[in-house]
């Protein structure tokens, strides 16, 4: 699916930049590489990558700044590669526009697999249609933005509008985190209290009716500490 897509790595540990060109280079990715957050940021800019893998803790700056800055004037996925696994640090990448996060280390798989997603998500928003008229499919889950309607295994699932907003926002992000922090800016407004309470209470009983067993979820699954995901869509 790559169509010789392009990928800019930034990351300063030069075994670990080889060793993701290789893996990239192997499945037909066109691959650039940068040292330093300055030279990333010259080559997003003048090279525009279709996807970004970014270190946060380069030696000139700091990966979550790159992302703000870069989330000014583009929308290009960038996926953070890092060796940081606190869930502070996956928030704050997040909620500064990154599109998914890998900590160190990582498999092959999981890496091409991110790519794979954040790619089809970046190019059916690019769609120049408007993005409520894709339907999402996953198993036997389907959404239809356009007439507000969910189906599981083709009965109608009945949730409260609230619920649906939550459903309907990771679904239009499938396969992406959503950071609790986003998700609650999208369905209650940006001045909504930073309390996830209400979020986890929703997020139950959305469980309930969409999970054939909600502790061990198919559809939507928790990213501790710090949002959830929802499956991929198929028809992206």
């Amino acid at each position: 699916m790559n169509n010789n897509f392009s990928v800019l790595i930034i990351e300063d540990e030069k075994n670990i930049s080889n060793f993701i060109s290789k893996i990239l280079t192997s499945h037909g990715y066109r691959v650039i590489t940068s040292l330093s957050g300055k030279e990333g940021m010259y080559l997003i800019a003048s090279q525009c990558p279709d996807i970004i893998l970014l270190d946060l803790g380069l030696p000139d700056m700091d990966g979550v700044d790159i992302i703000r800055q870069v989330r000014q004037w583009s929308s290009n996925p960038i996926i953070v590669v890092s060796a940081r696994i606190q869930e502070n640090d996956k928030v704050q990448a997040l909620d500064a526009g990154a599109d998914d996060y890998i900590t160190k280390p990582f498999g092959t798989s999981e890496l091409l697999a991110r790519i794979r997603t954040s790619i089809r998500h970046n190019n059916k928003l690019n769609k120049e249609a408007p993005l409520f008229k894709y339907p999402y499919k996953a198993m036997d889950l389907y959404i239809d933005f356009l007439n507000h309607v969910i189906t599981l295994k083709g009965e109608v699932i009945h949730l409260t509008p609230v619920e649906y907003k939550i459903v309907a926002y990771l679904a239009l992000n499938s396969g992406k985190v959503m950071t609790h922090s986003s998700i609650m800016k999208e369905v209650w407004g940006p001045y909504v209290e930073e309390d996830n309470k209400i979020l986890r209470v929703n997020m139950a009983n959305i469980r309930r009716k969409i999970e054939i067993n909600p502790a061990e979820p198919k559809y939507i699954f928790t990213e501790v500490g710090v949002g959830y995901r929802m499956l991929d869509d198929e028809l992206s």
